[in-house]
């Protein structure tokens, strides 16, 4: 049976967010704890520019993905390719979500951050600690819900590989 792959566009930028994202979020949890008052050290920089690095691909991802449609699985049950496609988009919300509230908290803490010591960003918002604190709940929920969501999407593709054996996650395989 013939599959709808995703096109090379497609794989590469999710491929590379996955391995992004795999770099990211032991960067996360391993680096010290930043108090009031320090300036983040080179641990929070490459986390902050890993997470706005994903922020452009996934971005770009998005508009690939809307203006280069795929097509759903004829032969998946109707309660699949819902499923699946509620799982995408909530991927691709999260991600957002993740990583927009990571730039907002450094932008609260008041911090001046670069891409990779290279390119200055913009501060979204000004120094404040109550929304700092704020941001950083919302910045944690989204983290986890991410990361519970790509635990399911690679339980369904290991699903599909060893249980269905469909072919499903060959779509989204390296040529």
């Amino acid at each position: 049976m013939t599959r709808s792959p995703y096109d090379s566009i497609a794989k590469l930028f999710h491929w590379v967010i996955v391995g992004l994202l795999a770099v990211q979020y032991p960067i996360g949890w391993l680096m010290p704890d930043i108090h009031r008052g320090q300036s983040p050290g080179a641990a929070m920089t490459f986390h902050i520019s890993f997470g706005i690095l994903i922020l452009i691909l996934i971005v770009l991802r998005l508009i690939w993905r809307l203006t280069h449609p795929v097509p759903a699985e004829p032969s998946l049950p109707p309660w699949q390719r819902i499923g699946a496609q509620v799982a995408h988009w909530m991927l691709y919300l999260l991600v957002l979500a993740t990583t927009v509230t990571g730039w907002l908290f450094a932008s609260f803490r008041g911090w001046s951050v670069s891409l990779f010591y290279i390119v200055p960003l913009p501060m979204l918002a000004s120094d404040n600690a109550a929304a700092g604190k704020a941001i950083d709940g919302l910045h944690q929920v989204a983290e986890w819900s991410l990361l519970v969501l790509i635990g399911l999407h690679i339980a369904a593709a290991l699903a599909h590989l060893l249980i269905y054996r469909d072919r499903i996650m060959q779509r989204m395989l390296p040529n």
